[in-house]
């Protein structure tokens, strides 16, 4: 039987069965934040949902394609420009990441 990869932002409840559920907001900031402190070097203590995404991260528009590249690998969805629209703070950030699950959910 071939092994079946899930995106993360499934968890599964029964591996066995292939049962799956959403995660929570919670779980997305976690997750979130994970990957922001191992891929940027943050403190984490700096990640504040009103914080400012870009001053915090200090990303130049080479940090921003590679924030596009761990968003697409970590959650499984593609990621465009305009999609950062109106994003400035890190609750703006999580925001964008659940509405765009959702998306592909539905």
């Amino acid at each position: 039987m071939e092994e079946q990869i899930q995106p993360s932002w499934l968890k599964s409840t029964n591996s066995e069965n292939n049962i799956y559920t959403f995660m929570t907001k919670a779980e997305i900031i976690e997750k979130t934040n994970e990957f922001l402190v191992e891929e940027f070097e943050v403190d984490p203590a700096k990640i504040m949902p009103e914080a400012i995404l870009k001053d915090t991260l200090e990303l130049d528009s080479l940090d921003y394609v590679d924030l596009v590249v761990v968003i697409e690998t970590t959650f499984g969805f593609k990621v465009v420009a305009e999609d950062f629209t109106g994003v400035s703070t890190f609750q703006d950030f999580y925001d964008l990441i659940e509405r765009k699950l959702a998306h592909v959910a539905a």
